[in-house]
């Protein structure tokens, strides 16, 4: 049987997002890596996120997100990950850069081994776009 910190439960169940311009990085909760004793890979995907086009705040942008990471000490709880990308909803910016904004938050976060955060953002004007960000621990 897993015992949950229940102030990290009460954190995850009074989780509250606002629309605003800007990602919500404060959403995000670790959870403790109870696996450390063993080099493993988490993937996480979704196909439901949303940003803006800043040249066109009325054209919403589509992507596909695949995150990958090898943690160390933290794992990312993901309803708080679910929370933090939906939190770019309202967000003008470019397909470019949500990748590193994510990057950038969750390692931060984790200090995971690595990362690697995927934009597969689908096609507008003709062009799909694919943006990689990566993160290796020095």
């Amino acid at each position: 049987m897993i015992e949950l910190d229940q102030v990290i439960v009460e954190r995850i169940r009074g989780l509250k997002l606002e629309y605003r311009e800007e990602p919500q990085s404060e959403l995000l909760i670790s959870i403790p890596n109870r696996d450390k004793n063993v080099d493993y890979e988490v993937e996480i995907v979704t196909n439901e996120f949303t940003s803006l086009c800043p040249l066109n705040l009325a054209q919403p942008d589509y992507a596909t997100i695949i995150i990958t990471y090898r943690p160390e000490e933290l794992c990312v709880e993901l309803k708080s990950l679910k929370f933090f990308l939906v939190s770019f909803r309202q967000v003008p910016i470019f397909h470019e850069m949500v990748p590193s904004v994510i990057l950038v938050a969750l390692t931060k976060l984790l200090t995971p081994v690595s990362m690697v955060v995927v934009g597969q953002f689908s096609t507008r004007g003709g062009l799909s776009t694919t943006v990689r960000a990566v993160y290796e621990k020095v």
